[in-house]
């Protein structure tokens, strides 16, 4: 069923996209276009059934959307996917601490005196 669906939303994006590229511009936002001509779609009546079939196409796309998004959440087993993993989550009990860190002189390398540290030389 969702692959039907997905088949179905993919199918109405192209239209959607198709539709919208071969309507009339008219609002000229960048200086071009909207100009007269014999074209397909230069008429009022081709301009109404373009609206139409954008409002139609947009409207489809979106229950498509919804459609997917509620099969979606339908086949979600609904637990985290650590869950899904099988991985085990700490206790909350406080059993399960984070290790403490050793003090920091037993971090550091061994200094003798006061002489800084200097890598040894490669002879």
């Amino acid at each position: 069923m969702e692959n039907v669906v997905l088949t179905i939303h993919l199918l109405l994006a192209l239209a959607l996209i198709i539709v919208v590229l071969l309507q009339r511009s008219e609002g000229g936002g960048l200086g071009m276009g909207g100009g007269g001509g014999g074209g397909v779609t230069t008429g009022r009546q081709a301009a109404n059934a373009m609206t139409k079939a954008t409002w139609i196409l947009a409207a489809a796309f979106i229950v498509t959307s919804i459609t997917l998004t509620i099969i979606a959440q339908a086949n979600s087993a609904g637990g985290s996917v650590i869950d899904r993993l099988g991985v085990e989550t700490p206790a909350e009990d406080g059993a399960d601490q984070l290790p403490v860190l050793p003090p920091a002189e037993e971090l550091l390398p061994p200094t003798t005196g006061d002489a800084p540290l200097t890598p040894p030389r490669a002879d």
